[in-house]
């Protein structure tokens, strides 16, 4: 692979990781668009290892305090002087709390995501694929969040999310195995529906990837190693650096506004796709 496509990927696939538009759909029509050669299972597995080392560098405090509070009783959350607040975290949001269970509210919601990757993976590398099946998902999930965002009360915060919360927004991240559809997208749409506010269904849907990510890493280390070059390095390093950049401004972006942009964004790109197929790609 050249190294141009290389960094033009890893830029795109952190970005799209963390915005709720679909990296999968992103990394599948850019080279389809481009006549690129497909890129291979490795280059893939490189690229989410770049996401996976942007959200651990984002969220590395709040891991520790998570699996602090999981395993140590009696363990109280540190106090942070932020301005004229306190805050129970060294981060951004004064209100950021956690529960001792929140470890385990993340493991239930990873079981529905590692199944569908274990049971639907030879169908996401194949029938899952196709332009106009990406242009769909775009089209109709984005339609879903613009829905969710706009008609659901968005007052629960990380300390108010339960373990249904955890298996109803576990089995919405399943349905990311299919292009298109988005990992956070649709995490983020059911965090909202379930009355989270949007920070909240954020910072969840990041803390998620986590663990999903990590082990689709280890599973497939031996195709990352076999497969590492220049090129490959330095997708890693661009994913990681736009996914960084992706999940601070998001957080930012949505403590003011609305996902209400990326459905518009999601309708464009899949009028694009459906354009480019009738006209060009057919």
């Amino acid at each position: 692979m050249e190294i141009i496509q290389s960094v033009f990927l890893g830029f795109i696939q952190g970005a799209s990781e963390f915005l709720p538009i679909s990296s999968s759909g992103h990394l599948i029509i850019a080279p389809w668009i481009f006549s690129w050669k497909d890129p291979g299972l490795a280059f893939d597995v490189a690229l989410h290892f770049g996401t996976l080392l942007a959200v651990i560098a984002y969220f590395w405090k709040e891991w520790m305090i998570i699996f602090k509070l999981a395993f140590k009783k009696g363990y109280k959350l540190p106090a942070y002087r932020t301005g004229r607040q306190t805050t129970c975290l060294p981060d951004r949001q004064a209100n950021y709390k956690l529960q001792s269970n929140f470890l385990w509210i993340i493991i239930i919601a990873t079981i529905p995501g590692v199944l569908a990757g274990l049971f639907l993976e030879n169908l996401a590398e194949t029938v899952f694929r196709n332009p106009l099946l990406i242009a769909f998902n775009l089209f109709f999930w984005g339609l879903i969040l613009f829905l969710a965002d706009g008609h659901f009360k968005h007052s629960r915060n990380l300390k108010k999310i339960n373990f249904m919360d955890g298996i109803l927004i576990g089995l919405a991240q399943a349905l990311a195995i299919v292009p298109g559809t988005s990992r956070s997208g649709i995490t983020i749409t059911a965090g909202l529906a379930r009355g989270l506010d949007r920070v909240t269904s954020a910072r969840f849907s990041f803390l998620m990837l986590t663990p999903i990510v990590f082990g689709a890493s280890l599973l497939k280390f031996e195709e990352l190693i076999s497969g590492f070059d220049l090129a490959m390095a330095l997708g890693i390093i661009c994913s990681a650096i736009s996914g960084y950049l992706a999940i601070k401004y998001l957080i930012k972006f949505v403590e003011k506004s609305n996902y209400k942009i990326f459905f518009w964004y999601r309708l464009a790109l899949a009028t694009l796709i459906i354009i480019f197929y009738a006209t060009i790609k057919r």
